[in-house]
């Protein structure tokens, strides 16, 4: 075997970004950990009580019931654990629904995002010149653009409204910024010594784009994906508190919370926001926090080689 070829499986031999270390480091830091197990729980409790929800059920209206106090039961025999609000609908089951969707919502905007944005940078950094130039003058022209403005106007034209629609919309413009990031990171990336090796193997370079450089990007892939993770979240929220995010027939964290735009509903019937502002808090709070420890574990992983 020649001294190329050797050092090319040397390289592809090397675990990508020492994701062992990563972890080893990420599990020194208690606070991370307890994150990630409230994190864990959380996101059990919400998908498997939102099993047990009917949604048609949940946001049966019902003017009788209107801001029924928690514990209280409906003309139908329903019990209000959590209280109803100004439609009678239970807020329980909006809770597990509305966090189960927002929950959805965030993560396929990731991963949809994430897969456009990181395709994007890596094909950029790599080829350079002109393809590196239109791909960038594109990712530049989006940037500049009111991006929550012109979501604003797109859910408000579009006649069938849904949830995929949402998705489809945010994803449409939230993966520049990854883009940007991989690329730059390509271009260092693309000059070290088993990429020129590989190209000198005449490996294909679409072998050497995914198969040999973008694993050593997966400590970044991976803290990116986390912290954009809670950032989809809250902005699928805020654009619902605003009442342009989901429409009105699916519940969402943000409608509740919206309820306490509401001087009388802010001061004297917090059952109906309360739990949906302290649930997203805790949600975001421990997603950016295993985030930031993801990432000072790749900090320590690139400090220690």
């Amino acid at each position: 075997m020649s001294k190329e070829e050797k050092k090319v499986t040397s390289a592809e031999s090397i675990p990508p970004m020492g994701l062992r270390m990563i972890a080893r480091e990420f599990l020194k830091d208690k606070v991370a950990i307890l994150s990630l197990i409230i994190l864990v729980v959380l996101l059990l409790a919400i998908f498997i009580g939102a099993m047990f929800m009917d949604q048609d059920k949940v946001m049966f209206v019902s003017i009788f019931d209107k801001y029924a106090a928690p514990g209280s039961i409906s003309a139908q025999g329903h019990k209000y654990i959590l209280g109803a609000d100004e439609g009678g609908r239970d807020v329980l089951g909006q809770l597990f629904i509305g966090a189960r969707n927002s929950v959805l919502i965030g993560f396929t905007i990731t991963i949809i995002t994430s897969i456009v944005g990181v395709g994007i940078g890596i094909i950029s950094g790599y080829y350079g010149g002109m393809i590196d130039n239109i791909l960038m003058r594109i990712v530049d022209f989006v940037m500049i653009l009111p991006i929550m403005l012109i979501i604003i106007v797109f859910v408000s034209i579009i006649p069938k409204y849904n949830v995929m629609s949402f998705v489809g919309i945010m994803s449409a413009f939230y993966w520049v910024g990854k883009a940007r990031l991989f690329r730059s990171k390509t271009l260092s990336e693309g000059r070290r010594d088993y990429v020129s090796a590989s190209k000198t193997m005449g490996t294909s370079d679409f072998k050497i784009m995914f198969r040999e450089l973008m694993p050593n990007l997966s400590s970044l892939i991976i803290t990116n994906l986390t912290m954009n993770f809670a950032a989809n979240i809250g902005i699928e929220t805020t654009l619902s508190f605003l009442g342009f995010g989901l429409p009105t027939s699916v519940p969402s964290l943000g409608t509740l919370i919206g309820y306490a735009s509401s001087g009388d509903v802010l001061v004297n019937r917090q059952w109906i926001w309360v739990p949906a502002s302290i649930l997203i808090l805790v949600l975001m709070l421990s997603i950016n926090y295993v985030g930031q420890a993801f990432k000072r574990s790749a900090d320590a992983r690139q400090r220690l080689g």
